[in-house]
């Protein structure tokens, strides 16, 4: 797919929503956001045109306001909108990540892909959690309980103090990005990354990363959350540095272009996705979105993206625990040269 260039630098920030100025900005309140979902008949909180800029506040996946401050964290470290939503939004489920959203993109079509474009990502507090549960996790019957953690963030340096002696590089990213999946689905759970992208855990989409996502409803109703400072591949406990983040996302519709399942464009790679409740065929759907895309986007055939997908792309396993596992390929932009080389 031919790259597109991202905007340079962060544009003013507007201090409302029906902001004229070139970058909208949507803060999370109790009305601006939803609790554990994706569905194509949710209310659109802020109606955008295609090529327009958004600016949107997450809140974390910590859990309640009192299990922060109960591991830790001073009441007043604790943001008041944080508060304010865990008060307020009764409207809960069938999963529980609080995204922020959804934004709906006024040319958006079934059959066109959605471009977001993740400018910038900035994080909101200087710590984050991680949690794991008695029924969590991919080791439940290793871990047949509950355990909490704060970890304090150095913003100055970019890393976690995960322990003595310990510390983690800052790569902030949104666990879930994504958009209404089709209407016949209906209101679905926040966890298990689809064709809709959603939670799909994958800690290449930093800032600079390019999405893209088939649209399957009217407005395509973008919707943002589950921060995080930083994971490793896998989530294997079931989260990961878990924390407060905004983001500005440049959202562009295309009308001319197919896609069946989402994939991304960092600055050195293209990635493609495969997700399902089994690893085996979440990878087998990975390998064949890259033999899709190395064909009709590089133009080889069917033999040889199968052999380049074997000899130069890697295979990671993206996430273990949200229903639907995750695999993403890497396919190194690198690999092709110009024909003059």
């Amino acid at each position: 797919m031919k790259a597109l260039p991202l905007a340079v630098g962060i544009l003013a920030i507007s201090s409302s929503v029906l902001s004229q100025s070139p970058v909208k900005q949507l803060l999370a309140t109790p009305s601006t956001v939803v609790w554990g979902y994706y569905w194509s008949q949710a209310h659109p909180i802020l109606t955008v045109h295609s090529g327009d800029t958004v600016h949107m506040q997450t809140v974390s996946s910590c859990g309640p306001p009192s299990e922060l401050i109960k591991a830790g964290v001073k009441e007043q470290d604790v943001p008041q909108y944080y508060k304010d939503i865990y008060q307020e939004v009764k409207d809960r489920g069938p999963g529980g990540h609080i995204l922020t959203g959804p934004v709906a993109i006024e040319e958006a079509e079934p059959g066109d892909v959605l471009e977001v474009q993740i400018q910038s990502i900035t994080i909101d507090t200087p710590y984050a959690c991680n949690v794991f549960g008695p029924k969590s996790g991919f080791l439940p019957e290793d871990f047949p309980y509950s355990s909490y953690k704060i970890v304090p963030l150095d913003l100055d340096r970019n890393v976690a103090n995960f322990a003595k002696g310990i510390e983690i590089p800052l790569r902030p990213f949104f666990g879930s990005m994504g958009i209404a999946p089709p209407p016949a689905a209906g209101r679905i759970d926040s966890a298990p990354p689809g064709e809709h992208a959603g939670n799909m855990d994958n800690k290449e989409l930093v800032a600079g990363t390019i999405l893209f996502i088939p649209v399957h409803a009217k407005g395509a109703l973008f919707e943002v959350g589950d921060g995080h400072a930083g994971q490793g591949n896998g989530e294997v406990d079931i989260t990961a540095l878990e924390t407060f983040l905004s983001g500005t996302f440049k959202l562009v519709v295309h009308k001319d272009r197919h896609l069946d399942w989402p994939m991304a464009e960092t600055p050195t790679s293209y990635i493609l996705m495969g997700f399902s409740p089994d690893l085996v065929q979440a990878t087998k759907m990975a390998v064949r979105n890259t033999i899709t895309f190395l064909t009709t986007e590089k133009h080889l055939s069917r033999d040889e993206a199968y052999m380049l997908s074997s000899t130069a792309v890697d295979f990671d396993i993206t996430e273990l625990v949200d229903g639907n596992v995750g695999v993403h390929a890497i396919v190194p932009k690198r690999l092709f040269v110009s024909s003059t080389h």
